[in-house]
């Protein structure tokens, strides 16, 4: 499984390290960071899942693979053409929210191709991208949607899913802060190479 997570994260490099995509390249590092710090909230065969899902989740913004205008479905779907695992390449169609997304533009047949997860792992990673900033930085909960909800216009399929998604959102995030909480960790746990 070390493998998978170098391999995200070689894969997100190579698609988002470029001058024009300096932000998302530097946001999804950050996130891979937070994921690997909220690992301790999702079972122990998790948490390399949850880390190259961060790795991953916005690979779907490289130019090269748009196609629905979606992010999340166009980097789905790009994952499985690759031989990534259906599991996921599902947890980057549904991140943070995307299904409300999906319904804004009409997409629900696309994303019904990958399953929907419930649980810990999915709500970590929402948690990881909704608590860094554009460029990185850490950010609350309230300050990132209010960012998200401030860059795009009223009308956009994003604003208006998020606004949507708001309670879905908060909901993630608080499960995943009180199992961070409650997390009895001997160790904090690394990904491969760390000491």
């Amino acid at each position: 499984m070390d493998d998978l997570v170098a391999g995200a994260a070689t894969l997100a490099q190579r698609l988002l390290d470029a001058p024009e995509l300096a932000d998302r390249w530097t946001h999804v590092q950050a996130v891979a960071k937070r994921a690997a710090d909220l690992a301790p909230t999702v079972d122990v065969a998790d948490r390399e899942l949850l880390v190259a899902a961060a790795w991953l989740h916005d690979v779907g913004y490289a130019p090269a693979l748009r196609a629905t205008g979606m992010h999340s479905i166009d980097g789905a779907r790009y994952l499985l053409r690759q031989g990534y695992p259906m599991r996921l390449a599902a947890l980057v169609a549904h991140h943070t929210g995307a299904r409300f997304e999906a319904v804004e533009r009409q997409l629900v047949y696309e994303i019904d191709d990958f399953p929907l997860e419930r649980g810990s792992v999915t709500d970590a990673l929402a948690t990881a991208d909704l608590t860094t900033g554009p460029q990185g930085q850490p950010m609350t909960f309230q300050g990132r949607l209010a960012e998200i909800l401030r860059r795009y216009p009223v009308d956009s399929p994003v604003h208006k899913a998020m606004r949507r998604a708001r309670r879905t959102l908060a909901a993630q995030v608080r499960r995943t802060t009180n199992r961070l909480a409650g997390a009895t960790v001997n160790r904090p746990w690394t990904l491969a190479g760390d000491p």
